[in-house]
């Protein structure tokens, strides 16, 4: 009798790695915004505007009004810099940030939300592909054309 090992055939959710390691642990959350800026990469204007056209949720301020960030707001804000990286427009990355704090009644539609950006990533890739094998053939070209022998005319 041989033994087999079941093949996995779903993909694992790349949602369920572990995100990037918090600079402090939940319940020492407390991050002002020059501290959001310098460990995601985003301006302080970038930030206070995404909180202005609803991208982020509520940010909870000190008694002398200063924002103050939670590792959850960091894990917010890595996944919008995922959005960002697929191209979503910012207007339905701030939809599906408005279908997030709606509630789970609209998995549905931040699903198909989510789908709709996924066709249009496949796309995108199946269009540099090309290009890249264009780009392939042009370099392996002129690679060739070096090696060849002078002619002499």
């Amino acid at each position: 009798m041989i033994e087999s090992t079941p093949v996995r055939t779903e993909r694992p959710d790349v949602c369920t790695s572990a995100p990037p390691a918090h600079p402090r642990p939940d319940g020492q959350d407390r991050y002002t915004i020059s501290e959001v800026s310098a460990w995601t990469g985003l301006t302080a204007h970038t930030l206070r505007w995404y909180e202005r056209i609803g991208l982020m949720p509520h940010i909870d301020r000190s008694h002398t009004g200063q924002r103050r960030f939670t590792n959850r707001d960091l894990d917010w804000l890595v996944f919008v810099g995922k959005l960002r990286l697929t191209g979503m427009p910012v207007a339905d990355m701030v939809r599906y940030a408005e279908l997030v704090r709606a509630g789970e009644h609209t998995f549905e539609e931040r699903q198909e939300l989510l789908e709709s950006t996924r066709r249009d990533v496949r796309a995108r890739i199946a269009e540099l592909q090309d290009t890249l094998a264009v780009l392939d053939y042009k370099i392996d070209f002129y690679a060739g054309a070096r090696r060849a022998p002078e002619r002499t005319t």
